[in-house]
């Protein structure tokens, strides 16, 4: 093998340990926090037991049920983008043969080669598949959680303390929270695969495309104005 190419095999796969290093480290550090401060994410994981808790207290529920059909519609919605993209990855797997000789056009890209392109394609084809496996679960998830909902004993016939209350309660809390969770672990799989696209032009560009997605999703989640108006009325907000 050509020391060139074989140099090129290697930056390849260096940026490709680094893109799953980068989204391990960015999904361990949401889940943990980042320099001593929560996540949009677990502010968020409040509010559903905080809304759960409050569903208890109401005799008619219809908001909570329009609440749970918007977030269904929501996956829904995302699940089906997921499967359209795997389509698409297979229309490009049709074509690779007429998409290398495009890219041998173009004088600033490396070499490529067709079979390179095939396993660049195939792996954006498994984010895409993982994103929908998450969507589908998350909707499934929601389902269960509107059949909870439905489960927990009116205000009119228990006491807000009641054992039967809080257990009820807390179990629609801990499937709404996962339900949300693998949601937003199909949207980072949605957002990340932004960053593998830098991969068909360049590795060095891949791990530039990861690292900005990272620093986005990063700012986001614990530094955006989103975060802030959840936090406005605590006292210590990064507790």
């Amino acid at each position: 093998m050509e020391p060139a190419r074989f140099m090129s095999y290697w930056l390849d796969a260096l940026a490709l340990v680094y893109f799953f290093g980068v989204w391990v480290l960015y999904s361990r550090t949401t889940d943990k926090g980042f320099l001593n401060r929560r996540s949009l994410t677990s502010e968020m994981n409040l509010a559903r037991r905080q809304w759960m808790t409050t569903m208890s207290s109401r005799e008619l529920r219809m908001i909570d049920t329009s609440i749970m059909i918007g977030l269904q519609q929501g996956t829904g919605f995302f699940a089906s983008t997921s499967i359209l993209a795997i389509g698409g990855c297979f229309g490009l797997l049709n074509s690779s043969g007429r998409v290398v000789t495009l890219f041998h056009d173009i004088p600033f890209l490396g070499e490529t080669t067709e079979r390179l392109f095939e396993t660049k394609v195939l792996g954006l084809l498994v984010l895409f598949a993982y994103a929908f496996f998450k969507f589908a679960w998350a909707y499934r998830l929601f389902n269960y959680c509107s059949i909870l909902i439905g489960g927990v004993p009116m205000a009119r016939d228990k006491a807000p303390d009641d054992p039967q209350v809080i257990f009820s309660v807390n179990r629609a809390a801990e499937i709404n929270i996962l339900a949300g969770q693998h949601f937003n672990s199909g949207l980072r799989g949605i957002f990340f695969s932004i960053g593998y696209l830098g991969w068909f032009l360049d590795p060095v560009l891949f791990m530039i495309t990861t690292s900005l997605v990272a620093v986005v999703l990063l700012r986001r989640q614990f530094f955006s104005n989103a975060r802030d108006a959840l936090l406005r009325n605590n006292a210590n907000p990064d507790s």
